[in-house]
C-alpha cells in the first residue's frame, strides 16, 4: 500500500498505509476496521453504485486490510437509505462465508475474520470518524475531541482503522494488478483514479472514473459534453457541502488533493455539481449552508450557533434584507467556526461561503446594495410578467396557476397579479419552449 501511493478516497486524502501503520503500532489485544459507506453529500452516489454493482471488490479490500492490520472483526457502516446496496452486501458476505473467505481459519492460514453490517440512520455528521464510531457503539452520533485518534483509541476504546468504500475497492485492485500499474495513473502526490458523480447543468451527467490529475475542463466538457442548452459555464461545486465553488478561471485546475486545496475547495468523496449562468451563487451558498446547519449535531457552540447565524444572514441577503457589512461579518464568522469547531463538518462548513464571496462577491453586493438577483432566482427580489408580444392567450398558465394570479381570456393577452403570485414557476415551465411568453424580471 505504501508503494502504491494510495490516499484515502473519503475526502482528506490521508495516506492509507500510514493510517494502517499507526494502528499496527498501537499495542492492543483487539483491533477493528470500519468501512465507511455513509455517503451523504447532495448529488453524490459513487459509493452506492460501487456497493450495488461490485460489493466483492469492497469486501476483498476489507479482508486484505484486516489481515495486514491484525483485525478479526470488521464493520461496514452503510446508510439505511441504500436498500439495494445493503441487500447485495449481505448476499456477497454470505457467499464469501460459504466458500471459506470469512469465518475461522480462512484458507487454512490461521486468520479469522467476521464482517458485520451496521445500518446508519442517515445523519451526515456520522461520516466523521468519531461520530461514526459512537453510532456503532449504540450512542448518539456525535464527534469527540481528538487526540486520541481512532487508530489509537477507536471502537470500544480499541485501535481502529476507518477507510471508505472506494479506498477498500482500491486496495483489492492494487493487490490484483500490482502497485506499479496503479501508479501509472495520477500525479506525483495523488496516485490512481477517482470516481465522481457528475451532476447539474451538464449534457451527460452520471458516474465517471478519471485519473487523478485530470482537469475540471476535461471532465465537464470532454466527458460531460458541456453545458446544457449550449449555456455558459459559471461555477462547479466540488467536495459536497464542505467543498468550494470554483469559477471559470479554475477550469484548467487538476483534480487532485493538493491542487483543489490550493484553489479553496476539497475533493471530498467526489461530488461535482456544475452550474450555468442562470445560477445564483448567493443562493447556492445558502442552500449548502442550510444543509450543513440541519445536519449539525449541535455538540459544539461554534458550529451549532455559528452556522445558524450565517444562514440567517444569507437568507436575509437573498430576501433583499441584506445590510452593509454583512460580507465582512460572514468572513469573520467563517474564521471563528473554522477555528473553534470540534469536527470536520463545522471546520469546513464555511467553504461554500468563503469561495462564493471570493469569486462572486459582485453578486453579494448586487443583492445587498441594489436588491437585485442577477440570475433572477431569489423569489423576494423578482416578479413574473407576461411578454405581450409573445402571449397567444392559450390559457395554459391561467389554468395551472395554483393561486389564481393569472387573468385573461382565450386568445387575448394574459396578465399576472404580482401581489398574488407565489413564483412557483409552473407558468414559466408550461409556457417555455412553446411561446416563452412569461419571464422573470427584477422587482427593484
Amino acid at each position: 500500500m505504501k508503494s502504491s501511493g494510495l490516499r484515502g478516497r473519503g475526502g482528506a486524502g490521508f495516506p492509507t498505509w500510514m493510517k494502517w501503520q499507526f494502528c499496527v503500532d498501537s499495542e492492543a489485544d483487539v483491533k477493528y476496521l470500519i468501512c465507511n459507506a455513509d455517503e451523504g453529500d447532495p448529488g453524490a452516489f459513487m459509493n452506492r453504485s460501487l456497493l450495488e454493482s461490485d460489493p466483492h471488490s469492497v469486501l476483498e479490500g476489507i479482508v486484505i486490510a484486516s489481515y495486514a492490520i491484525g483485525v478479526k472483526e470488521a464493520y461496514i457502516y452503510c446508510r439505511a437509505e441504500y436498500p439495494l446496496a445493503l441487500e447485495r452486501l449481505k448476499h456477497a458476505i454470505s457467499q464469501m462465508r460459504d466458500i471459506g473467505l470469512l469465518g475461522k481459519n480462512i484458507l487454512e492460514t490461521g486468520f479469522d475474520l467476521e464482517i458485520k453490517i451496521k445500518e446508519g440512520a442517515g445523519a451526515f455528521v456520522c461520516g466523521e470518524e468519531t461520530a461514526l464510531i459512537a453510532s456503532i457503539e449504540g450512542k448518539r452520533g456525535m464527534p469527540r475531541t481528538r487526540p486520541p485518534f481512532p487508530t489509537t483509541a477507536g471502537l470500544w476504546g480499541k485501535p481502529t482503522v476507518i477507510n471508505n468504500v472506494e479506498t477498500m475497492a482500491s486496495v483489492s485492485l492494487i493487490m490484483q494488478t500490482g502497485h506499479e500499474q496503479f501508479k501509472e495513473f495520477g500525479t506525483v502526490e495523488s496516485k490512481g483514479t477517482k470516481t465522481f458523480s457528475l451532476v447539474g447543468n451538464v449534457k451527460k451527467p452520471g458516474l465517471i472514473e478519471v485519473p487523478l490529475g485530470t482537469t475540471l475542463r476535461e471532465v465537464i466538457y470532454d466527458i460531460g459534453g458541456g453545458i446544457n442548452n449550449e449555456g455558459d459555464f459559471k461555477a462547479v461545486q466540488i467536495g459536497g457541502p464542505s467543498g468550494g465553488c470554483l469559477p471559470e478561471e479554475f477550469l484548467d485546475t487538476k483534480i487532485d488533493y493538493d491542487s483543489l486545496t490550493m484553489a479553496g475547495a476539497i475533493m471530498g468523496s467526489g461530488g461535482l455539481v456544475v452550474m450555468d449562468q442562470n445560477s445564483c451563487m448567493v443562493d447556492v451558498a445558502r442552500y449548502f449552508l442550510e444543509f450543513i446547519q440541519n445536519e449539525s449535531c449541535g455538540k459544539c457552540v461554534p458550529c451549532r450557533l455559528g452556522t445558524k447565524q450565517m444562514l440567517d444572514i444569507l437568507s436575509d441577503i437573498t430576501q433583499g434584507k441584506g445590510k452593509q457589512g454583512d460580507n465582512d461579518l460572514l468572513r469573520e464568522l467563517s474564521q471563528g467556526i473554522r477555528d473553534g469547531s470540534l469536527c470536520g463538518l463545522g471546520q469546513t462548513s464555511p467553504n461554500p461561503i468563503l469561495t462564493t464571496l471570493k469569486y462572486f462577491e459582485d453578486e453579494y453586493i448586487s443583492h445587498i446594495e441594489d436588491k437585485r438577483c442577477k440570475a433572477l432566482l431569489c423569489k423576494e427580489l423578482i416578479n413574473y410578467r407576461v411578454v405581450d408580444e409573445k402571449c397567444e392567450g392559450c390559457m395554459l398558465c391561467l389554468k395551472s396557476c395554483p393561486v389564481g394570479a393569472v387573468s385573461g381570456t382565450k386568445k387575448h393577452i394574459h396578465s399576472i397579479d404580482t401581489e398574488k403570485c407565489i413564483k412557483c414557476g409552473t407558468c414559466i415551465e408550461l409556457c417555455s419552449g412553446k411561446y416563452n411568453a412569461i419571464e422573470r424580471v427584477s422587482k427593484y
